[in-house]
């Protein structure tokens, strides 16, 4: 599965990298408490995205990168391996030695491979270990203004009254905007013609073409359709409105405990000793909720999180169970 959340223009994440090299003074104050291990790093650490650069993914890793290796003073390296579904790069990862200078960035694509994948050379849930999620971000439904629905309940009615005559398109077979489909599907107890692209630029052009009746997309990418009226907005993908779009609602208010997040983390091989886990951890918390930091990201669409490493195992244990139920229940296979 490749995600592929940013479809117009310059990535939502892109301005990011502009901060990077901005509030120098405020890494240099350094947490004072004692350093859980006092040795680490002690050589460059590699920090594999098992996507292509310039996605959120990638530049989130970079951000991070950058902070890390000024507050420690060993380079951070960015290794961009993308292909077979993130597959690849995370056979690297849990392949590399397990003393914290291999990380790697996993997002919602790590946690539903063990199920979509038709087999893999390593075990998820046993060879990786979440160390920390950086960051979340929901997708916004959209209609082309053709469609005669308003808002979710008149979307799940149009489909019940017409089964199979309803079209949605997404960014790829298995991708966070897929799986969110087909749980948007099975909660209103609806059956939808799915149409995947090699992307979310190409589904979104036949959106705005009105070859397909609606998809869900990355709110910043997609909101300038909906300002200009080439798109209609009927909800969002997280539990709660968000402040980019206080005014559309959640999908959660008409299908009670409906949540498809997209989420930006990183793991690390299994067997880093839990001093190094632990260090990584509170210095990685500390970049991503810095103020600057998470009013960045607050502008792009997605918000900081920075959890402790049992929240977010807890967190993608959750993923992998919760996606691998739908992705069974809807029958959908790897392409």
């Amino acid at each position: 599965m490749t995600m592929q959340p940013f479809v117009r223009g310059v990535p939502p994440f892109a301005m990011l990298i502009a901060a990077l090299f901005t509030g120098s003074a405020a890494l240099a104050a350094t947490s004072k408490a004692a350093d859980p291990a006092p040795g680490f790093p002690s050589r460059p650490i590699r920090m594999i995205v098992p996507f292509a650069p310039q996605g959120p993914n990638d530049l989130l890793a970079r951000m991070v990168g950058v902070k890390l290796s000024e507050a420690w003073g060993q380079q951070v390296v960015v290794d961009n391996r993308p292909g077979a579904g993130t597959v690849i790069g995370t056979e690297l990862a849990v392949r590399a030695p397990a003393d914290g200078h291999t990380l790697l960035m996993v997002s919602l694509s790590t946690a539903v491979n063990p199920v979509l994948q038709k087999k893999l050379s390593f075990n998820t849930a046993k060879d990786l270990t979440p160390l920390i999620n950086l960051a979340f971000s929901p997708n916004l439904l959209v209609t082309h203004p053709a469609v005669p629905a308003n808002n979710i309940a008149q979307l799940l009615a149009l489909a019940k009254a017409r089964p199979g005559a309803v079209i949605f398109a997404s960014g790829g077979t298995g991708s966070t905007t897929h799986l969110a489909a087909e749980l948007l599907a099975l909660m209103g107890g609806v059956k939808m013609i799915h149409v995947p692209y090699k992307g979310a630029n190409p589904a979104t052009i036949d959106l705005l073409g009105g070859r397909v009746n609606w998809m869900f997309g990355t709110i910043l990418p997609t909101l300038p359709h909906v300002k200009a009226g080439k798109l209609r907005a009927l909800g969002v993908s997280s539990p709660k409105r968000t402040g980019t779009l206080p005014e559309v609602p959640a999908i959660a208010e008409t299908l009670p405990g409906f949540e498809a997040v997209s989420f930006y983390g990183v793991a690390a091989p299994t067997g880093v000793p839990r001093p190094v886990m632990a260090k990584l951890n509170a210095e990685m918390a500390r970049i991503i909720n810095m103020p600057e930091t998470r009013e960045q990201l607050r502008q792009q669409g997605a918000d900081a999180v920075g959890d402790s490493q049992a929240e977010f195992t807890a967190f993608f244990n959750v993923q992998m169970s919760k996606w691998a139920k739908v992705i069974r229940e809807a029958a959908i296979q790897a392409e």
